[in-house]
């Protein structure tokens, strides 16, 4: 730690006056946000399009779970910030019946309060000031704000799509041979995430075993949030750890909230490598006191019963990504077709795409009352991009599709 006496204004005035919270890139998406709220005010029907909160409520069988235990006082103490027993080996069970993957439950599971309060803690947990962390982009903004957060630094990489939707192995792994030769000191970590939000982008089957030799090669950790690890509308997509020995240099982070429309439950896991996993777990320690106990009953439910629930919400979103992209093509709006996750990512229509995303955004929203998200808020390479998130009924959506349409031909005119 340094012993430089501080720089920052004294008394604080703002909250940029923190060092810490300076340094923070700015947060694109709050220019959209405070948009939205000016028409929402102004009686505009908007249409929030926008962040990926799903929509659906979750299955009535887990509701009905935890509000069995609710009541139970014996469950208002504190709970384990490491997550109950039951909890952990449901994670377990759940991997080794998915994926065929064996995992300690005492070592290799720990419960998080969300994915991303595992990732920024694991962050935290395994990484020095000033070691760098290679990040593809487009990415889920935690991704990066995870390293900002823990004063590392991140070294991003580009990352492009073929035609079928898959990410493209070759192109991705060469950038990060190139990013752990030409870089010093060497990166620490590889942060991955399949199917990737916001590029809907899957990955090949043998991706991740070409992945953990790239890692091992140059002796990087390797950290995949599989957030929409239910959400492969063609095929199931593959975990990292279901390849030989990933767990020596690998941890998945699967999350409760998009599979069983658990986003407001706040339950994630981080397994795998039992040292990532202990360090998290030591961390944790420090810092919560794990989840209210009966959502965890209520997670450890929804992993053993019938996964039916599960398929039902993958089905919808599969036929809300078609429902959209169709409506848009009508409208004149050429989308490629959704293999995966719950969104739609679109390159901007040519005639507007000099005005960059998020002007882009600002003017749909103001001609049509329909909220996108800018492709510049997930990195650079978002940029010439707009990310649509599936989270209203097919018919909202296709009347998101009428507005932009008639957008889309007045501007033409």
């Amino acid at each position: 730690m340094s012993d430089a006496p501080s720089t920052a204004p004294w008394p604080p005035r703002t909250a940029a006056d923190f060092p810490r919270i300076g340094a923070l890139p700015a947060y694109v998406f709050a220019q959209v946000n405070a948009d939205k709220r000016e028409r929402i005010e102004a009686g505009v029907d908007v249409i929030d399009l926008g962040m990926g909160n799903p929509d659906l409520g979750t299955p009535e069988h887990i509701v009905q779970e935890m509000v069995e235990h609710a009541a139970d006082p014996r469950h208002h103490r504190y709970s384990a910030s490491r997550g109950i027993y039951g909890l952990r080996e449901a994670m377990a069970e759940h991997y080794r019946t998915r994926y065929g993957v064996e995992l300690d439950s005492e070592t290799e599971v720990v419960v998080t309060i969300g994915a991303k309060e595992g990732i920024s803690h694991l962050m935290l947990a395994i990484l020095q000031t000033g070691d760098s962390v290679i990040v593809p982009s487009p990415a889920y903004p935690i991704h990066s704000y995870s390293v900002v957060f823990s004063q590392g630094r991140v070294r991003s990489i580009p990352m492009v799509g073929d035609d079928e939707g898959y990410v493209q192995d070759d192109a991705l792994l060469a950038a990060v041979e190139d990013a752990c030769q030409n870089s010093w000191p060497r990166p620490r970590a590889l942060l991955l995430s399949f199917p990737n939000n916001p590029t809907t982008l899957q990955a090949h089957p043998g991706f991740f075993e070409r992945a953990v030799e790239v890692c091992r090669r140059n002796q990087l950790l390797l950290i995949h949030d599989f957030a929409y690890a239910d959400f492969g509308f063609d095929e199931d997509p593959p975990s990292v750890l279901a390849v030989p020995g990933a767990k020596e240099i690998a941890v998945e982070f699967f999350s409760m909230s998009k599979s069983y429309c658990m986003a407001g439950w706040r339950v994630g896991f981080c397994v795998g490598n039992p040292a990532m996993v202990g360090a998290l777990t030591k961390i944790k320690s420090y810092l919560d006191y794990g989840i209210f106990q009966p959502i965890q009953i209520a997670a450890a439910h929804a992993l053993r019963a019938g996964q039916e629930c599960v398929a039902e919400t993958r089905e919808t979103y599969r036929g809300r990504a078609r429902a959209l992209t169709e409506a848009l093509h009508a409208a004149g709006w050429e989308l490629p077709p959704v293999h995966a996750t719950m969104f739609v990512w679109a390159p901007i229509p040519a005639r507007f795409r000099e005005m960059g995303s998020m002007e882009f955004a600002r003017t749909l929203l103001a001609a049509t009352g329909v909220v996108v998200s800018p492709g510049v808020g997930f990195g650079r390479e978002g940029e010439g991009y707009v990310r649509f998130a599936l989270i209203e009924p097919e018919a909202r959506l296709r009347e998101a599709a009428v507005r932009i349409g008639r957008f889309l031909r007045d501007a033409a005119e």
